[in-house]
């Protein structure tokens, strides 16, 4: 009986748990005006990166400067009748202590007038203070880095510190994050090995292809979805190569841990029946015999067998329907694509590491 078979190898075997997740920004910045006024210059260029702190935009400072001007004239004033308070409230008390020409209540009374406009003149600062927080507003500088979108406003245009909608929306994409759900049966095991290092996460694209970015788990929610019995896990990507875009859809390979020297042998070979699962092995005689096997994982068309096979056993993986122990067997090696003995001994599961 022709059949394909395959070689059970020694080799190290990881452990990928599989979900769905889309991207998100680190931080995302709805940036809008804290004051009331007239738009008159943007500074950036929309889809531009800019860092913390750049200048973005600016409001028209001349009424902020006006108040300023006006705020610092009445603190002029109050300081002088401050100093004149004083010099009074200096030139009483010496009357009263020298010749007892000035009586202790007019004493008071001066003193108490000092007070008061050392009050005046505090509340004068505070009011320059605020205007000059006023002329800053008007300065709109980047809170975080990161990319900014499309202008909502243009120059020219009035901007209020109570306008529902933002001027414009920074999302910081270096690094960027990205939310995805496993089954709650796997977050205990996620839990275990996090508290032993980090662990590694794979983002791959629509088509579950190509390989976009490898990033780090940062943490699990503090909750399951009952509706879904899943629970939310947040990834960390650098994204230096600015691959991955928020609200973009992602699928997720979360690295849980790597089987040293694990007997691998492909999927199909493994078999079910009413005893349990079984492979069919190919004797040295050229005859099949189906052993009993346990199973511990199964991972990219790969089983990892517990017991049953060793390293450097033949294994049938096509054509077991029509064999039976003791059936005599004619061991394939077909050429080209279909030659799954060569193909299968050199291939290795995606993400295992290169002996």
């Amino acid at each position: 009986m022709p059949v394909s078979v395959f070689t059970a190898q020694r080799r190290d075997m990881p452990v990928y748990l599989t979900g769905l997740g889309s991207v998100t920004a680190y931080y995302t910045v709805s940036v809008k005006s804290r004051i009331d006024g007239q738009l008159v210059d943007v500074k950036f260029k929309e889809g531009q990166f800019v860092r913390e702190g750049d200048l973005l935009a600016v409001i028209d400072p001349r009424p902020y400067q006006v108040q300023l001007s006006q705020a610092q004239a009445q603190l002029f004033k109050d300081q002088a009748s401050l100093r004149d308070a004083k010099l009074n409230y200096e030139r009483y008390r010496g009357l009263l202590q020298e010749s007892g020409a000035m009586s202790q209540q007019q004493v008071d009374t001066q003193q108490a007038t000092v007070d008061q406009l050392e009050g005046t003149v505090r509340t004068d600062q505070a009011a320059i203070d605020n205007v000059k927080l006023q002329l800053a507003y008007c300065h709109i500088t980047a809170p975080v880095s990161g990319r900014i979108g499309l202008r909502q406003v243009d120059p020219g245009n009035m901007v209020h510190a109570a306008d529902a909608n933002p001027m414009f929306v920074i999302t910081q994409l270096q690094p960027i994050a990205v939310l995805f759900t496993l089954p709650e049966d796997n977050l205990p095991a996620v839990a275990q090995r996090m508290v032993h290092g980090t662990l590694m996460v794979d983002a791959y694209s629509r088509d579950d292809q190509t390989k976009l970015a490898t990033g780090k788990l940062l943490t699990i929610d503090n909750q399951i979805d009952p509706t879904t019995g899943t629970g939310r896990l947040k990834a960390v990507f650098a994204n230096r190569d600015n691959v991955l875009w928020p609200n973009q859809f992602v699928n997720v390979r979360l690295l849980l841990e790597t089987q040293k020297d694990a007997t691998v042998i492909p999927a199909a070979a493994v078999q079910r029946g009413p005893q349990g699962n079984y492979v069919y092995v190919v004797k040295p005689d050229k005859t099949a015999e189906a052993r009993p096997v346990s199973l511990t994982v199964s991972q990219n068309n790969f089983t990892v067998i517990a017991s049953g096979i060793v390293p450097g056993d033949i294994v049938v993986t096509d054509g077991q329907d029509k064999l039976q122990t003791g059936s005599k067997v004619e061991p394939l090696t077909p050429a080209g694509a279909g030659n799954r003995r060569r193909a299968a001994s050199q291939e290795q599961p995606a993400g295992t590491p290169q002996q």
